[in-house]
Order: structure tokens, then sequence, then C-alpha cells
């Protein structure tokens, strides 16, 4: 027994290790399934496009490696105030790469750090839109909801339909689909593999908006550009409040809101945006 949880054990490090290799070995590479541009009329806004068209953009090691690469640097570029994901028209990404997963084995997975950089989205600090066009399932429709706001081409299709191959959402499908619409549609959408539609979505609270297929990725670098025209620290401060709001009881939401607002008055930034606004308006609320 002994000598078989030795064994055990050291083939989950071996496959710990092999992941870990190829990891790296992705990351010291120019991105391939991944295209990464500034966009706007003053290049403040990074579009990076997920690109594997003939996988219809299925999520594999490497693309994942690669984005989370992509979202690390634009974090940290000043340049940037606000970051788009899209795919294509024909697909955002239908889902995560089977191919990947078939020999996949309880005890690698399991003890692993498989799926470890799929989150790297809620981690940037910088405000995350994505702009949706055909087909956001499985893991695409995950990494869809990791982002702060969901511009949604009418045509768009979303749902988790792990179910019909015989395993479970692994990268927050069963959770931000509750927090977001609810336990009953989550569980429908869960244990059917069912689609939704783009005004579904919305009407579900999983998208803000609605546009046609032409028009959602101008339109959500119109609204990155609002938004890398405000304060970039206010700007973070009002995402951690709201991201907040999913994981604090509403005492502590409202708690943590007050202090990070009180704080706002300690900033050249609050003092630079009230006399600008007084300046043209003599009032917020006008």
């Amino acid at each position: 027994m002994m000598r078989f949880s030795s064994m055990l054990v050291r083939n989950v490090r071996l496959c710990a290790n092999a992941n870990q290799m190829q990891v790296a070995a992705f990351s010291s590479k120019a991105p391939e399934m991944i295209k990464v541009e500034k966009v706007g009329e003053k290049q403040n806004v990074a579009l990076v496009k997920l690109n594997r068209p003939k996988a219809l953009n299925a999520l594999c090691a490497q693309l994942m490696t690669e984005l989370s690469d992509a979202l690390q640097n634009l974090d940290t570029d000043k340049s940037v105030g606000a970051i788009v994901i899209t795919g294509s028209e024909r697909a955002f990404a239908a889902g995560a790469d089977i191919k990947e997963m078939t020999n996949n084995e309880f005890a690698s997975t399991f003890s692993g750090s498989f799926l470890s950089n799929w989150t790297a989205v809620t981690d940037v600090k910088k405000p995350v839109i994505a702009a949706v066009n055909g087909y956001a399932l499985g893991g695409g429709n995950e990494l869809a909801m990791m982002c702060d706001i969901i511009y949604a081409g009418e045509k768009a299709r979303f749902g988790q339909p792990e179910i019909n191959i015989g395993t479970i959402p692994g990268a927050g499908g069963t959770q931000r689909w509750a927090r977001a619409a609810g336990k009953s549609f989550t569980m429908e959408v869960c244990l059917t593999g069912n689609q939704v539609s783009a005004q579904e979505a919305k009407d579900r609270g999983i998208v803000s908006k609605v546009f046609p297929v032409d028009q959602v990725v101008g339109e959500a670098v119109k609204l990155g550009e609002k938004i890398a025209d405000q304060s970039p620290l206010i700007v973070q401060m009002a995402k951690e409040a709201v991201n907040k709001a999913y994981e604090l009881t509403l005492q502590e939401g409202l708690h943590f809101e007050r202090r990070l607002f009180h704080t706002t008055f300690a900033t050249k930034d609050r003092k630079h945006h009230y006399i600008a606004v007084n300046f043209v308006d003599n009032s917020f609320g006008s």
C-alpha cells in the first residue's frame, strides 16, 4: 500500500511538473493564438482577440497562457485604461479544448494545477470588457463572465454544455451564473446544457447590452474609451468595491465601500475632477 501511494505521488508530481514546463514553454514565445493591439482615438484601450478560428477559439493551455501573460502586461501598461477581449463573429470561444482533456486522470487533475491559470482575468485591476459574438460556451462562457462587463452581439449564444460530456463547469460556471441569474435558471443551464440567446442573457443579468453583430466590438471599445478617460485609481477602487458585493454581507460591503469613498478625499484625482465638474456645471446633479 505504501509503495502504491509513493508511486501515485510520484506520478502526480511528474504530471504537475510536465504541465508547468508546458506553460513555461508557451510563455517564452511570441503569442500565436491571440492578437493584441491598442485602439481608440487615444490608443488607450487594449483589444485582445482570441485567434484559433479553425477550433472556434477553443480554450487550450497555450491560448490561456498567452492570454494570461498579455493581461499581466496590459495591467501594468500605464497607457492602457481598459481592456476588451473578443473572438470572431462566429465564436467568442466555443469551450475548452476537449482534446487536451481526453487523457486527463483524476490524480493528476485533482492534485496538479489544471485550469489554475484560467482565472487570470479576475486578477486584472483594470476594467475588462467581453465583446461576445457567436458561441460563448463552457469555458468560453466562463471566460466572458470573469470579465467586468459583457457586451453581446444579437446572435451570441451562451451556455454550459459540460453535462453533455459527463462533467461539470470547472472555471466558475456554476458559481457566476447563480450569482447573476439565480439558482433556478442556473440549474436549468447547467443540468441541461441548453444554450441561452443574447437577449435572454441580458434579461437574466448576464449581459449588459446587446448590439448588431458588426457593432459589438466597436461599442465595447467606445465603452473602454469612456472608462479610460476617468481616473485610473478611482476606477480601480470602484471596480474593487463592486466585486466585493459578491463576497461580503451587505453590512460588510457597505463598510468597505464607505472606507474606499473616504480614501478618495486624500487623492489629487478627486480634487481635480471636483474642480473640473464644478467649473462646467456648478453642480454634480445637473
